[in-house]
């Protein structure tokens, strides 16, 4: 199979599988707040990440690109609806493009679409300093994500088995190139180990990518002929990965992704500590069902319920939600706890003396 043909073949079974699994965020709650003492015209949803100004904390995150015309008009159709909400859109891996010049165009398209937005290059760990620069300079990309996908690689048929000098070419990456580096996980989430790890080296960003959303263990045993189920269930949930990322970065920025469903999801986990939250298999399906009109209501819908959910937990910046009280249960609770990361330092948010 053509590394196009995989493209295209990732794209539908990621549609067929969904979601699979709690992303963890159901374990979070908000303390409510009877004397909100804030107003909806109040509220202000721009944040930062690392030294990016974000209109919204919404990212769409890496989907796909190098798949021939089918990559191309979902790309072109996701930066059309991003300029439209003036939303941050990272593309999939460049490196089909890197190997074959024909494919440029299915990334290209994002920042003519897109022309005055935050792009966000796409390589995968593989990568080297001069290939970085060339996926940056493709899209006159503002940030370049490294994706670290070990267990896809495993049990895709034809992955890479080998994965050494891996923390040695993100560092020459991090020293070389012009723009932010973002080092995200693609669904089984990052580690307190590897994020302290990434942060020796001087990555200041990171991304969750946790359990919980598109599964591409699944994805890829599909295409096995033994498959390799283990790795479905494989993996640290969303809310946990983002504990555990403040935890061993608390002065970086994380993005919180891996089957982030909505305006409820996204305040949870920015109320946690996340600076900004991803969106990809939600935004493909939105895309798929309801065209590019779709994914620009969607945006503008989820927008909206933010700023409802903020004013009524009384807080007008996020800066501010990331204050709120909250209470952690379940499985989440359970994992910190064992991982002796738990902090009762949540629930003692703003906690006033009467």
């Amino acid at each position: 199979m053509s590394r196009a043909e995989r493209k295209r073949a990732h794209i539908e079974h990621a549609l067929e599988t969904g979601f699979v699994g709690g992303n963890g965020l159901d374990d979070v709650q908000f303390v409510h707040n009877s004397l909100p003492e804030t107003s909806l015209s109040q509220t202000k949803l721009d944040t930062t990440i690392g030294e990016l100004p974000l209109s919204s904390p919404i990212v769409i995150n890496a989907m796909t690109g190098g798949g021939g015309q089918e990559t191309k008009e979902i790309n072109g159709a996701l930066a059309r609806a991003c300029a439209k909400t003036n939303t941050a859109l990272a593309v999939g891996s460049q490196m089909a493009a890197l190997k074959d010049p024909n494919e440029k165009t299915t990334y290209e398209t994002v920042r003519s679409n897109h022309p005055n937005g935050t792009i966000f290059a796409n390589l995968g760990n593989e990568a080297d300093v001069e290939q970085a620069k060339q996926a940056v300079e493709m899209i006159e990309a503002d940030a370049l994500q490294i994706h670290l996908n070990p267990i896809q690689e495993l049990v895709m048929p034809e992955g890479d088995r080998d994965f050494t000098g891996t923390l040695t070419r993100l560092e020459q990456i991090v020293t070389k190139i012009e723009v932010p580096l973002i080092v995200k996980e693609v669904g089984f989430g990052l580690s307190y180990e590897t994020v302290r790890q990434l942060h020796t080296i001087g990555v200041q960003t990171v991304d969750t990518g946790g359990r919980g959303g598109t599964n591409f263990s699944k994805i890829e045993n599909k295409r096995r002929d033994n498959p390799l189920a283990f790795f479905d269930r494989w993996g640290l949930s969303t809310a946990v990965s983002l504990c555990e990322a403040l935890e061993a970065m608390p002065k970086g920025d994380v993005i919180a992704s891996g089957g982030i469903r909505g305006p409820e999801d996204i305040a949870k986990a920015l109320a946690l500590g996340a600076s900004a939250c991803g969106l990809a298999g939600q935004m493909l399906l939105v895309l798929k069902e309801e065209g590019e009109d779709g994914v620009v209501a969607w945006i503008e819908e989820t927008i909206n319920i933010l700023r409802v959910i903020m004013t009524a937990l009384g807080v007008s910046t996020i800066q501010e939600l990331q204050q709120v009280p909250l209470v952690i249960q379940g499985n989440t609770k359970e994992w910190l706890l064992d991982r002796e990361f738990w902090s009762n330092s949540y629930q003692r948010r703003t906690r006033l003396s009467i």
